[in-house]
């Protein structure tokens, strides 16, 4: 095997990490992290488990080399389908880019971006009702430091609907908790939006920092481990987890949920569009660029289709049940009326 085969492959992949992706399209960190750990996942299969993933060449990643790992991805790993078509898209960008500028993997390139994207099925977006989240918050124990983080934490994200992504980059001198309390939150794309806090949400979080002494302007993260670092996102997910299967001992709406950091944004978004917020406003809330993402919140709520079905619910015993007849002479007409 020629050095410059397998120098090849190693020059197209910091190219595409360390200069295509970051400053020819300035994606942001939290997609150039999730583009390498796709790469990554595809060398180390690609090379197997005793082989050295730095002995690769291009030709080793072929279309069916790559099928083959994305069934891993679904068998092995057990990765839903929706994640195994975000790291193929991450695999296709980057033989997109090999494609462009090494002419000579061409044809490589072609074979794997045609590689299909598979459909998902639609699943129930799964939320937390406000006494569930009432009850969590109420269970955390808070005369620990543990405890007292967790419990400002799962309320934040609760109020802001903040993205898990958005919790862990947020800094002291995000907040703004004189009145009236807010936060500025970094979404996707470095997106910025401010969100406002409640009081007691703006309370919470002036007595934590307080008790870390941290002042509000300061440009330090707001929520750590044990070890005194920002959490991760694995953190955060551990976390919410742990809180729900506490509670989950005495509350059994909670023992049959699938729960993850996001389902504490949707419970925020449903929340909201019951106590009356419009859907623009609930959109701009959230950092959603159209208003087509928030939508999908009318499908989840269940309250309010039920009180719309009270509203709207027709007389079927008696006289006032209606009863369509079609007549006979004109079809169409009578379909208008309906």
């Amino acid at each position: 095997m020629k050095r410059q085969d397998r120098s090849s492959l190693a020059l197209a992949l910091r190219a595409f990490l360390t200069d295509y992706l970051p400053r020819q399209r300035a994606l942001s960190p939290h997609t150039l992290h999730s583009y390498r750990d796709s790469l990554k996942l595809l060398l180390q299969f690609a090379a197997g488990r005793k082989a050295d993933p730095s002995q690769l060449t291009m030709e080793h990643l072929t279309y069916e080399q790559v099928m083959a790992f994305l069934l891993h991805l679904e068998t092995q790993r057990h990765n839903r389908v929706s994640t195994r078509n975000v790291r193929l898209s991450a695999i296709r960008s980057f033989f997109r880019f090999v494609g462009a500028h090494y002419p000579e993997h061409l044809a490589l390139a072609q074979r794997i971006l045609s590689a299909p994207l598979k459909r998902t099925a639609s699943r129930e977006i799964q939320h937390l009702e406000l006494s569930e989240i009432q009850a969590i918050l109420r269970d955390i124990d808070r005369s620990t430091p543990a405890g007292r983080r967790d419990y400002v934490l799962l309320g934040f994200m609760f109020n802001t609907g903040a993205r898990v992504g958005e919790v862990v980059g947020l800094q002291a001198s995000d907040l703004a908790l004189d009145a009236p309390p807010s936060v500025r939150l970094r979404g996707k794309g470095r997106k910025e939006r401010r969100c406002p806090l409640w009081g007691e949400t703006a309370q919470a979080l002036r007595a934590y920092l307080g008790e870390r002494q941290v002042a509000s302007r300061e440009s330090r993260g707001v929520f750590l481990n044990h070890r005194g670092q920002p959490l991760t996102r694995f953190g955060i997910r551990l976390i919410l987890q742990k809180r729900v299967r506490e509670t989950a001992q005495k509350l059994s709406s909670l023992k049959d949920k699938r729960l993850h950091p996001h389902s504490v944004r949707h419970s925020t978004a449903v929340h909201l569009l019951r106590s009356g917020v419009d859907l623009s406003t609930i959109a701009n809330w959230l950092g959603h660029v159209s208003i087509n993402t928030t939508n999908k919140y009318l499908t989840l709520d269940l309250e309010t289709k039920r009180q719309a079905l009270e509203k709207s619910a027709p007389a079927l015993s008696g006289d006032q049940r209606r009863v369509f007849r079609c007549p006979d002479q004109d079809l169409i007409k009578w379909l208008e009326s309906l």
